[in-house]
């Protein structure tokens, strides 16, 4: 029976380049000369942290990182911006999460959405997986454009297509 899987995932190796990259910048920025801006990577925890001086700069901190993530191919739809908060003095930070896996929730919208659909395809929650299945490959295709269409707001792709 073929099927394949809905993920989200993100190219860590690529957000490590792009967050190197964006602190290389902002060290050369004449506009950040003598600032502490900067954005510190925390892999276990799967978070960004940037700070700066004040929120203006603190913004221009995370143009310069989108920037870079999406020239080195990461989605900026994985990333889920926290509230600013203040640190020692008028300095600011701001901790960035990126999301990976599909969540729960996410992941029971998208199986109503197939079953909703009325094609004849099976769709079951396997942790942070959706994973499909169906009798033909064409059925395949018509969910995948279903949930292509339907889903904007968090990147997903579609692996492990097995026949």
């Amino acid at each position: 029976m073929p099927s394949f899987d809905i993920v989200s995932e993100v190219n860590h190796v690529e957000i490590r380049n792009a967050v190197d990259q964006c602190n290389k910048e902002i060290a050369n920025r004449f506009d950040f000369k003598g600032s502490d801006a900067r954005v510190e990577i925390d892999e276990k925890e799967k978070t960004l942290t940037a700070y700066a001086d004040d929120e203006f700069k603190l913004r221009q901190v995370r143009d310069v990182l989108t920037g870079k993530l999406a020239k080195r191919g990461v989605d900026i739809r994985a990333l889920e911006h926290g509230k600013m908060e203040s640190i020692s003095g008028n300095k600011v930070k701001e901790t960035i999460k990126v999301r990976e896996g599909v969540e729960q929730e996410r992941a029971k919208g998208i199986v109503k959405l197939i079953k909703d659909g009325k094609l004849k395809v099976q769709g079951s929650i396997q942790g942070d997986v959706v994973r499909v299945s169906g009798a033909k490959k064409d059925m395949l295709q018509e969910a995948i454009a279903l949930v292509r269409k339907s889903v904007t707001d968090i990147p997903l792709q579609f692996k492990n297509f097995r026949d």
